[in-house]
Parts: C-alpha cells; sequence; structure tokens
C-alpha cells in the first residue's frame, strides 16, 4: 500500500479540525518612530516610549497625572468648567456637536485638566493639556482653568507645573475668546513671577501655536521630551510660505535645546524626578523672592 493510501491518524485529524488561535486584539503597536511592532505592555511599563528608538508618543492626560503625581494625590479643581459655543461656530460639524463627540470619544470636558497633588511628597499644582481633545487647543475653558491655577498657585505658595500637549493653538471656534486667553494666562504669571513663584514648563510633542508662544514658553526652567515637536506654526506652514529649506531637525526638542529655547531634555521616565530635584534646588530662591516682595 502505497504511502497516500494510508489513513490518517485520529491525532492529525484533530489537528486539523482545530481551529487556528489568532492573535489577541491589541497585544502589539506600531511605534510611529522607528516603525516597529512592540509588545504594547512593554511600552506601557516604559511609560508610553518605544524600547527599541526611545520615541516619546501620546499618551493621555490622565495618564501624565498618573505618570508624574504622587498616587492618589491629585485633587482636580474647576472640574465643572465646561466650554460654550458663543459664536454658534459651524464648518463641517456645527461647534456644539464637535464638543459632544470629543467628550465622549475622550472622557474629558476640555482639553485641560488641572488641580493639586504631591511630586515625591512635595506639593504642587499641576496642569496639563491633551492633544487628543481638538489637538489640546486653547479655548475660553482651557485659559481659564490655566488662570485659575495659577492665581491658586500664586495664593498657596506652590511650585506651579504645565504639561503642555497641544498642537492646535488657539481655539478657532471661540475666536477672539479664544485668543485672549494667551495674554490672560501669560499676565497671572507674571504675577505669579513677582511673588516669587517656581514655574516648571513642560513641553511635549506637539507644543504648537497660542500655547507655545504663550503660557508653555514662560516658565523659569523649560523641560521637554525627547523629539518633541515645538514651535508656532509648523514646518511644512513655514517652508510652504517662505520658499525656503529649513536647517535639519528644525523644531525639535533637540535643535531647541541647541539654539538655547529650553532648559534640557529630559526622557519620560526621569521627569519626576527631574521636577522634584529642581523644587528642591529653587525653593530656597523662591522663598528668598518671596520674603523680598
Amino acid at each position: 500500500m502505497s504511502s497516500t493510501d494510508q489513513t490518517p491518524s485520529p491525532a492529525a485529524v484533530s489537528t486539523a479540525k482545530r481551529p487556528k488561535r489568532g492573535v489577541p486584539e491589541g497585544l502589539w503597536q506600531r511605534c510611529p518612530g522607528c516603525q516597529q511592532t512592540i509588545f504594547r505592555k512593554q511600552a506601557e511599563r516604559a511609560l508610553g516610549v518605544c524600547p527599541e528608538c526611545d520615541y516619546h508618543w501620546y499618551v493621555s492626560a490622565r495618564s501624565r497625572i498618573e505618570q508624574v503625581l504622587d498616587d492618589g494625590t491629585f485633587e482636580e479643581w474647576d472640574a465643572h468648567l465646561e466650554p460654550a459655543d458663543p459664536l454658534g461656530f459651524a464648518d463641517k460639524v456645527p461647534y456644539a456637536e464637535r464638543l459632544k463627540k470629543e467628550q465622549a470619544r475622550t472622557g474629558l470636558k476640555e482639553a485641560g485638566l488641572v488641580g493639586t497633588g504631591m511630586i515625591r511628597a512635595r506639593r504642587v499644582a499641576f496642569g496639563v493639556t491633551d492633544s487628543a481633545f481638538i489637538m489640546g487647543s486653547m479655548g475660553a475653558v482651557v485659559g481659564e482653568k490655566l488662570t485659575r491655577l495659577v492665581e491658586r498657585a500664586t495664593v498657596q505658595r506652590l511650585p506651579l507645573i504645565i504639561i503642555s500637549a497641544s498642537g492646535g493653538g488657539a481655539r478657532m471656534h471661540e475666536g477672539i475668546l479664544s485668543l485672549m486667553q494667551m495674554a490672560k494666562v501669560s499676565a497671572a504669571l507674571a504675577r505669579y513671577h513677582e511673588a516669587g513663584g517656581l514655574f516648571i514648563s513642560v513641553l511635549t510633542n506637539p507644543t504648537m501655536g497660542g500655547v507655545a508662544a504663550s503660557f508653555a514658553s514662560l516658565g523659569d526652567i523649560i523641560f521637554a521630551e525627547p523629539k518633541a515637536l515645538i514651535g508656532f506654526a509648523g514646518p511644512r506652514t513655514i517652508q510652504a510660505t517662505i520658499r525656503i529649506e529649513l536647517p535639519k531637525g528644525f523644531q525639535t526638542s533637540e535643535f531647541l535645546l541647541e539654539h538655547g529655547y529650553i532648559d534640557r531634555i529630559v526622557r519620560r521616565c526621569d521627569l519626576k524626578s527631574e521636577i522634584a530635584r529642581t523644587i528642591d534646588y529653587c525653593g530656597k530662591m523662591s522663598r528668598d523672592a518671596r520674603s523680598a516682595h
């Protein structure tokens, strides 16, 4: 009898009938930097940093709070504030409808969260913007939240930490009411500075537009994550406007550090310790400034 006439064994039949097990969904993700396929849990353990190329990808505002503040210490301020539609603005979608969709998708009422918490047992005033909510653009509510945050930090004499992840600048849907937030937050920071406060600004990818042109650039100390895009208009817009070749790495953290715009590039895993160390180092100077004031 030839081998082709042999009856398959029961084990072979069982194996043939058994359905193939697929890879569980969400187990892997592709790095936006090096395009490698990364084990998701490994990336999460690294705080959203690629283990292959050190690319720092997007993390939500609430994840930032978990990464930087001590567990269970965050107390949100002004959580009741919600955006309105003062202009009745509509483009492809009415602004009021867009807001509802963004709130449902992100779980946020607006593009910014503010409050107080502890960083290695040091009480701070803390704010963070989230690029997932209309690119982290600064509408009236975001500006109001940040202004109140700065004012409370001034009254309570707290170090101020703001982590910026805003690629949208001032929010066009709210017109001048959005644009004025740049000046309002900056004025509050000027009063905070006069009172001797310490403002640590952390720039992440992206920090652009009116956010970069106002409070994000006014830190006493400015940290940035590696390879973050930081600037006012984007590189493609600038190149299309002035029609010249831009320098290599233009508007990246590394380029801006070389040109004195930021003070230090800090990897995400080191940020909490660096902020705590900076508060300790600058704390005495801040106290002396307040006493002199």
